[in-house]
């Protein structure tokens, strides 16, 4: 069982009624921005949080998506985890999500270097990537403070709400993030 802790964070295995929550954020209109989905209905939030329930039987893990809680108030706010896409040339990638109301706090970026560390440091990658849709500035300033660096640009490469969106891809290498992180 993973859990990670920051300093205003816990990062946990999701459990079954966490699924309210995930629904709840996942229904509000800034959040479905930038994605696909016009509307999460109870089944929706059900069947996100059963296939993170799902990916912690898989042997050999692969996911490690976590539900992103605020240590004071207990409260589930969010998703972040990394995938490892490629274990014999270790390499992964990082998504994460918060509700709307926790935006503009710096959680995001505190659970993403959380992850970064669970990638690098337990599961012993040796690159992690993300994407993000071009437009998400927020989410890139986010790549950005964790050190990632920008390596593409996918023009016109997500069909979104009727219209074109541009990707960016990021990367760190392990050997970035323990000169950043002042690991030997």
């Amino acid at each position: 069982m993973v859990v990670l802790r920051t300093e205003r964070l816990v990062l946990r295995e999701f459990e079954e009624r966490d699924w309210r929550a995930v629904q709840a954020y996942q229904s509000d209109p800034r959040y479905l921005r930038y994605y696909a989905w016009t509307d999460r209905t109870e089944e929706d939030g059900r069947a996100f949080v059963r296939m993170f329930l799902d990916s912690q039987e898989e042997r050999p893990r692969r996911k490690f998506q976590l539900a992103v809680v605020l240590g004071a108030e207990g409260n589930l706010i969010g998703n972040c985890g990394v995938r490892v896409n490629g274990p014999d040339l270790r390499e992964g990638n990082i998504g994460y999500e918060l509700d709307p109301r926790y935006w503009g706090h710096g959680y995001a970026t505190e659970a993403a270097s959380a992850v970064l560390e669970l990638g690098f440091a337990e599961l012993g990658l040796h690159r992690i990537w993300a994407e993000c849709v071009a437009e998400n500035l927020a989410s890139t300033r986010v790549l950005e403070k964790v050190g990632m660096r920008r390596e593409g640009h996918f023009r016109e490469h997500a069909w979104i709400k009727g219209a074109w969106m541009d990707s960016l891809i990021y990367a760190i290498l392990d050997h970035e993030w323990r000169a950043r992180t002042d690991r030997t």
